[in-house]
């Protein structure tokens, strides 16, 4: 039996405790599997920071799946949160909390407005974003209070990045039980559910009500978590924010991530398991360094993929849930399509034919620019398209068709507003955030926005637009809040966002025009306008 079966099964034989009345210090103690914890009361709602759910992976435990955690004795206490997944600097404008970094990172958080444990509230596990190379559960812009206000238990959960995270290796395949490495952040997420699944119902929870979240990587974690047979079981529901597996590129296969792994080490001339375990973990992180982004990809490794994704997805083996999907209106820069040149219809020809080579006269048709004025917007949609738009399409495509459960699908539009005074000569990060510092290693920054950039909805979605004091805020910023928080708290709840104060939103209709939501301050569903970009895509895609 794997090491995640019996963890599994090992824990269910727990009574999972249930909540201890509130103390004169406003502090609750909750009885897990593994032990009490002690949270803090934060104006009613209840806060769980820093709490394990598997074991440090140090040690022998570098690149394998996560151990099963040890009991303790006690109280412990849960005020502060873990510490950070080991990472670069990558997103300067990322804002962490945590504590420190480190290898020992696998850690999560819960917001819970329960007052007794048998209230049973259904849950949202969110995933946080980053490339897979960065991001961090303690990011204000992820805490669960706000749509804990609507009854929902939030939860946000490390998982382990870059080399730590999603390195094979062909020695770590043969000493695997399952035949496979890499991929120990999605099977971090998968663990992490378990214990959610396991250990809820002692905060409140309903733990056949859980639904997974996550933008940018987070999203491509959701869809991941669909399509394996370990954490399949476990979802009731699905919101995916830019983002999908089912992308451009197919998913590597376990021989190109063992072949990558390998390159690596001899790079650094570590040839052998054994060395490369023996690294300090700062050393084996700087010497990720000067790498591409991908060295170490999502791989089908034969137990957390059985197959790609995509054909998990085509064949109707994913998890059969309701999904609530969909990507922003400037995900991408048009720079990433035209580079320095200038914005003329000259211009953005060449770099399409460069592009696309014989499908160029195709792509053209389909993202048209007919006068240098129309080329950024032309050259954004499709910069965005070819980042991350296309894969959300296509995921909310193949589950309305073979997922037996409703698709919903969105279009956020609502740009940020500008930066307060105070923040001066601050550059808007893709993260989120700012930067200001010269001397600092900087987030990619893009044009003025004109649109909804990459990552704008998160603070919106999860109603935490006063805690990002970067921008002046205004009351129709609130209003598209507002909304948007109340259809993933409907959607959380009953699987449909629809409800008392959100305009109606149709689901997806096979062999029909997809009616799209589009996030604004008028918001209200529409036509899709563009499904043609998107089979262009596709079919490239099968060539």
């Amino acid at each position: 039996m794997n090491k995640i079966a019996t963890f599994l099964l090992s824990s269910l034989l727990i009574n999972s405790g249930v909540f201890a009345q509130l103390s004169k210090d406003n502090l609750t103690v909750v009885k897990t599997v593994n032990g009490k914890l002690e949270g803090t009361n934060e104006s009613g709602v209840m806060v769980f920071r820093g709490v394990p759910f598997a074991a440090p992976p140090v040690g022998n435990f570098r690149w394998r799946e996560p151990q099963p955690l040890k009991n303790w004795t006690g109280i412990r206490t849960s005020d502060k949160f873990g510490a950070q997944a080991m990472q670069l600097n990558v997103f300067g404008d990322m804002n962490f909390r945590s504590n420190g970094m480190s290898e020992d990172c696998l850690y999560l958080n819960i917001w819970t407005p329960a007052k007794i444990s048998i209230e049973r509230l259904p849950v949202l596990v969110y995933f946080y974003g980053g490339g897979f190379i960065a991001g961090d559960g303690s990011e204000p812009r992820y805490d669960g209070e706000g749509i804990a206000r609507h009854g929902v238990i939030a939860i946000t959960v490390n998982y382990r990045l870059g080399v730590f995270g999603f390195f094979s290796y062909p020695e770590l395949t043969k000493e695997s039980p399952h035949h496979a490495s890499g991929n120990y952040g999605l099977l971090d997420q998968a663990a992490a559910l378990q214990w959610v699944q396991q250990n809820i119902a002692a905060f409140g929870g309903d733990p056949k009500k859980i639904t997974i979240a996550g933008e940018s990587a987070g999203s491509f974690s959701v869809s991941a978590q669909m399509a394996s047979p370990l954490a399949k079981n476990i979802i009731a529901g699905a919101i995916g924010e830019s983002g999908s597996l089912l992308n451009l590129t197919p998913t590597a296969s376990l021989q190109q991530a063992e072949k990558s792994g390998t390159d690596f080490g001899e790079k650094i001339g570590k040839k052998s398991l054994a060395a490369l375990r023996a690294m300090p973990a700062g050393e084996l992180l700087k010497a990720t360094a000067n790498l591409v982004h991908g060295s170490f990809p999502v791989n089908v490794d034969g137990y957390f993929f059985p197959k790609s994704p995509l054909k998990i997805f085509e064949a109707g083996q994913q998890a059969s849930v309701p999904l609530l999907v969909g990507w922003n209106s400037q995900e991408m820069d048009y720079k990433a399509i035209l580079g320095s040149n200038a914005p003329s219809v000259e211009n953005y020809t060449k770099a399409v034919q460069k592009l696309y080579g014989d499908n160029a006269e195709e792509a053209l048709k389909v993202y048209h620019a007919a006068t240098d004025e129309d080329v950024i917007a032309t050259a954004t949609n499709l910069a965005s398209d070819r980042f991350i738009a296309f894969s959300t399409w296509k995921w909310s495509d193949v589950h309305s068709k073979t997922g037996g459960k409703p698709v919903y699908r969105y279009l956020f539009e609502r740009p940020r507003p500008d930066m307060r005074p105070e923040m001066g000569n601050a550059v808007a990060g893709l993260a989120g955030g700012t930067t200001k510092d010269n001397n600092a290693e900087k987030a990619p920054v893009t044009s003025a926005a004109t649109g909804a950039v990459h990552s704008a909805e998160i603070e919106y979605a999860l109603g935490n637009l006063p805690t990002n004091r970067v921008y002046d805020w205004q009351a129709e910023d609130y209003q598209v809040s507002t909304v948007m928080q109340l259809f993933f708290a409907n959607f959380i709840k009953t699987g449909n966002p629809n409800g008392a104060g959100v305009p109606l939103w149709p689901k997806l209709a096979i062999n029909k025009t997809a009616a799209v939501m589009h996030i604004n301050v008028d918001t209200k569903a529409k036509p899709e306008q563009h499904g043609d970009r998107y089979i262009f895509m596709d079919k490239l895609t099968k060539k």
